[in-house]
This record gives C-alpha cells, structure tokens and sequence, in this order.
C-alpha cells in the first residue's frame, strides 16, 4: 500500500522571483502594481495560508522586499540557471534553517491567480514512502515551476547543474519518479490558474481580470 500525504509541517513553500523578466524589460516584475497591491501581495494573500513557512527567491537587492516579512534567498549558482536554482538554493536553506523540511514547494512570482488548494492538493496527494515528485497542470498542460520537490534529491540537482546541464526544469524532473495533479480555470476569472505575466499585455489582462473578481465580491 502507498501512504500519501506529505505533512504541511514538514514543507517550505519557495516563491520563486530568480528571473531577469526580459519580457517585461527587466526589474522585479513581481513589484509591478495589481488591483491596488504588488504582484506579490496578491500572490501572498493567496499562498500564506496554505503554507507552513514561506520564503522568497530572488537575485535583486534583498531590502527591495523587506516589507513583506520573508527571507530572501538567491541563487546558490550564479548565472540566472531559472527556477532549478531558486529551488536548489531553497532545498539548501531549508537543510541549514529548518531541518524538520522534507518537501519544497514552489510557486511562481508572476501568476497571481494560482489556485487556493495548491499546496493541500500537492501534499495529500503526494506518496511519502518515496521521493516522488508532485507538478501542478491545467487544460492538459504541465506547469513544472509549480511543484512539490523532496529535499532528498538536492544533491542530484547540485550535481544537475553544477554539470551545465539545461536549466529546464521538465528535463531534470523527468529524470524522477513524478505524479500530476489537475487543477480547474480560476472560478472567478475563468482564466488558467498558471496564467503568468510576461509581457505588458499579460499585465493588462491580469488587471482587467482582479477588476473583475473584485467586482463579484462586492
């Protein structure tokens, strides 16, 4: 028999804001303004209490989010390497500060709609007998930067990237044992709950559509 539930106290939620966000011209798009509050609050508002601990990764100046209360952890390997080096960087924090982490979960900077039962989905879903991998999907699609990672494997990523090997991160994950859990449109926007903000006009949708879930909250 596979027991599942990986326990929420033994997981660390990674927000991961490592990027150079070309697309967006660069700079902590996660700052940029949404509904009256950053990208980051709303992304906040939605994880914090799903989370047990949350940290936040990112390669810009630390004090740039010392309102938000989070530490700031940035990439154990220099050269912008993408989301695998934010969650090697939070798998190294976590043996460092919390050794009671067995799990990382990680969600992206820039998708301020991601669902409000990620985290309980990943972890009562999840075996715990043996160090499988969780990933998020929606309309049939994966979305391997939100994820439920044991820290068993840093080692095999240290040594993934540490080789040069892509920083995609399907590639190293397929290299695992994984499970994917579906998640449905957002019930307030209908938009993909990974829809993510890369260019000017993701921005725009993304406004539009917080105008809209405040207008039906009202």
């Amino acid at each position: 028999m596979v027991i599942k539930g990986v326990p929420l106290q033994n997981t660390l939620t990674c927000i991961l804001a490592g990027g150079q966000s070309r697309r967006m011209g660069g700079g902590d798009k996660t700052l940029l303004s949404l509904g009256g509050h950053t990208m980051l609050a709303q992304i906040l508002e939605r994880v914090r209490d799903q989370s047990h601990k949350i940290i936040l990764n990112a390669n810009n100046a630390a004090e740039r989010f010392e309102d938000y209360g989070l530490p700031v952890v940035s990439d154990a390997i220099e050269g912008f390497l993408g989301p695998l080096a934010g969650l090697l960087s939070a798998m190294t924090y976590a043996k460092q500060h919390s050794p009671e982490i067995t799990h990382i979960i990680t969600v992206s900077s820039d998708s301020p709609f991601l669902p409000i039962d990620l985290i309980d989905r990943f972890c009562t879903s999840t075996p715990v007998a043996t160090p499988v991998l969780a990933l998020a999907s929606s309309r049939e699609r994966l979305h391997p930067v939100f994820g439920l990672w044991p820290i068993s494997l840093e080692s095999d990523l240290r040594s993934w990237l540490q080789q040069g090997k892509t920083g995609k991160v399907l590639a190293w994950a397929d290299r695992h044992d994984s499970i994917e859990i579906s998640f449905p449109d957002d019930p307030d926007t209908g938009l993909d709950p990974f829809f993510n903000v890369n260019t000017p006009e993701d921005l725009d949708t993304a406004r539009r559509m917080v105008g809209v879930a405040s207008r039906l909250d009202l």
